[in-house]
């Protein structure tokens, strides 16, 4: 049988326009996975008042992290992608799809199904599993499969401490020159989610501990030369805690003036990890009277991380059908 491998990320406006972003952000806040209230009341806010106001603030936000390649989340996919391919040739066809954007999941799958796939694995680029992500991507799959019945289908759910992921983001910390310690704290900002959602059984924030002590681990940090953090809120309800930039308010005023910041649940630099950490949250830091701010870069398309991959891929995969979500 022709095997296929499809790496699955978020996703990306295919412009930093008002119009692009506008899109984008329609799709994805209309993703029942994402923003699960009842669509009789979501759907006025996000028509009358969202995507009538947020758009431009995002848009002038993504114009700030945009190259002359384009969006840097969809540059190191397609690095990713690329990577995977070498590591895997002559065995596996692998592409590369957006949840919300292009190229899409559908055009991914297609893709690999054009080749003469009739085993696809899909390898969504998420570490931690989360309903508002894994199985985000775990939706859009079954429904293509629905005009698909001939292709067996498999997906990674979580990779959250493999052993050579971990070593590819020890690598990225050790490269940044900086070194964690009790008064030089290395903050492991994760993205958030509404905590309701770990309350009625979600494991993300239990595999964010997972990756960030396995990390710790590999750094041979002490405990309190780290601290684990959730970046990204939307809206006024609560979610996971500590907040990433209370934390870096906090820290000068406990005398700790110098930190260090990663961003384990990303795989790829990309708005979150480039604008809000690299500049929104080190502008907070400064301002309460931090002095030394370092941003770590994700692991993009390092050879450790493509090399990681390459594992997941021929470990994870059986092939018997969909694996449950550990939900």
């Amino acid at each position: 049988m022709t095997t296929g491998i499809l790496l699955a990320q978020l996703g990306t406006p295919d412009a930093p326009t008002v119009p692009a972003v506008r899109r984008y952000l329609r799709e994805f806040l209309s993703d029942r996975r994402v923003v699960d209230l009842n669509p009789w009341l979501w759907k006025p806010i996000l028509y009358g008042i969202i995507l009538r106001t947020r758009p431009k603030k995002s848009a002038a936000l993504y114009q700030r992290v945009w190259t002359e390649a384009g969006s840097p989340l969809l540059i190191h996919t397609e690095a990713q992608g690329a990577g995977l391919r070498e590591r895997l040739a002559g065995t596996h066809h692998v592409a590369i799809g957006m949840r919300i954007g292009n190229p899409s999941m559908a055009q991914g799958l297609d893709e690999l199904a054009a080749a003469g796939c009739t085993r696809i694995g899909v390898l969504p680029l998420f570490p931690q599993y989360s309903t508002a992500t894994t199985a985000s991507v775990q939706d859009a799959l079954e429904a293509w499969k629905k005009d698909n019945p001939g292709v067996e289908t498999d997906i990674v759910c979580t990779f959250c401490d493999q052993p050579m992921w971990i070593r590819a983001m020890k690598e990225r910390v050790e490269a940044s020159g900086f070194q964690p310690s009790p008064t030089s704290p290395l903050l492991m900002s994760f993205h958030g989610i509404p905590k309701r959602f770990v309350d009625r059984g979600d494991p993300y924030d239990t595999e964010c501990e997972r990756t960030a002590k396995a990390l710790a681990t590999a750094l041979e940090l002490d405990d309190d030369a780290w601290r684990l953090v959730y970046q990204s809120r939307f809206g006024r309800e609560e979610w996971l805690q500590p907040y990433t930039d209370d934390v870096l308010e906090q820290l000068p005023k406990d005398g700790i003036t110098s930190v260090g910041v990663i961003t384990p649940s990303f795989v790829s630099d990309c708005l979150e990890t480039i604008d809000e950490i690299g500049r929104e949250s080190r502008e907070a830091f400064e301002e309460a009277g931090g002095e030394h701010y370092t941003r770590i870069e994700c692991v993009n398309a390092s050879a450790t991380f493509c090399d990681a991959l390459a594992e997941i891929a021929r470990q994870r995969l059986s092939w018997e059908g969909t694996r449950p979500s550990p939900t």
